[in-house]
């Protein structure tokens, strides 16, 4: 579902899902891989439990400081794309956040600017994350997608197009 046109309250005021996505967009400047700046928070009646960033295991170089650590990935349908494996996912950082400090996501929401990728989507369906909202679609999604119709996760988008990378 897009809910674009729903932005904006009467007031004024930005919608519950307008103001954390704007959230996420504001954790996503923390990132430190500049191919994917993403960023993540998981809120659970309107409250906000945990957020996450892009970037590399604690301790370890990020991508900004000595470059991307580039795999290409071969889909079935024979295509191949390119991805940096340096740095975690936002959804994974704050996934790992919450573990970290002993936070139920159960039932809880999680925003992010893009669909989650195929992992992703496994980590937050086992969760047991109810609902995803995200600003725009991750152009190999489908997949995601499926998964979390399947697992009866809504999934909601801000815009209607295809997160582009730098």
């Amino acid at each position: 579902m897009v809910f674009e046109h729903k932005n904006r309250s009467r007031d004024g005021r930005p919608s519950w899902d307008t103001y954390f996505l704007e959230m996420a967009d504001t954790v996503s400047t923390r990132a430190t891989c500049n191919r994917g700046k993403s960023g993540c928070v998981i809120v659970r009646d309107k409250q906000l439990l945990v957020s996450g960033y892009v970037g590399s295991p604690a301790g370890f170089p990020h991508c900004d400081d000595v470059g991307h650590q580039m795999k290409q990935v071969v889909h079935e349908d024979g295509t191949t794309t390119d991805h940096c494996v340096r740095t975690i996912h936002a959804e994974q950082n704050a996934i790992c956040q919450a573990a970290k400090l002993g936070i139920s996501i159960a039932g809880a929401t999680l925003y992010t600017r893009m669909t989650p990728c195929r992992i992703c989507a496994m980590l937050i369906i086992n969760c047991g994350i109810k609902r995803v909202v995200c600003e725009r679609k991750y152009h190999a999604g489908k997949e995601s997608e499926d998964m979390f119709e399947v697992a009866g996760i809504g999934l909601d988008y801000q815009f209607d197009e295809v997160q582009q990378y730098k």
